[in-house]
């Protein structure tokens, strides 16, 4: 790392495929921002969210702060199917 890098993160540029067999319910999400950005922007907030309720489920629900550093229980009884977003898709 040279000394101008110091501190700043590095930036992280993903390219990807997604097919409707893959992981029908977010190829459904995701096609209906028709920009390019929007559906970046889309995926971001998805994967943000996921990864939050990841992180309270790891915690068991135990206190966390909120985003005014509010101490608020987090209720994680759905967190199991938010877990599994990204899974195979359930035979139906």
């Amino acid at each position: 790392m040279s000394p101008g890098n110091v501190g700043s993160p590095e930036r992280i540029r993903l390219v990807f495929e997604l097919e409707r067999a893959d992981n029908p319910r977010l190829y459904d999400d995701l096609i209906q921002c028709k920009k390019g950005s929007k559906r970046v922007n889309r995926l971001r907030t998805l994967a943000h969210e996921g990864l939050l309720v990841q992180i309270w489920s790891a915690r068991g629900g135990a206190p966390i702060e909120d985003a005014n550093g509010d101490r608020v229980r987090v209720d994680v009884g759905g967190a199991s199917v938010t877990n599994q977003v990204f899974d195979e898709p359930l035979m139906e």
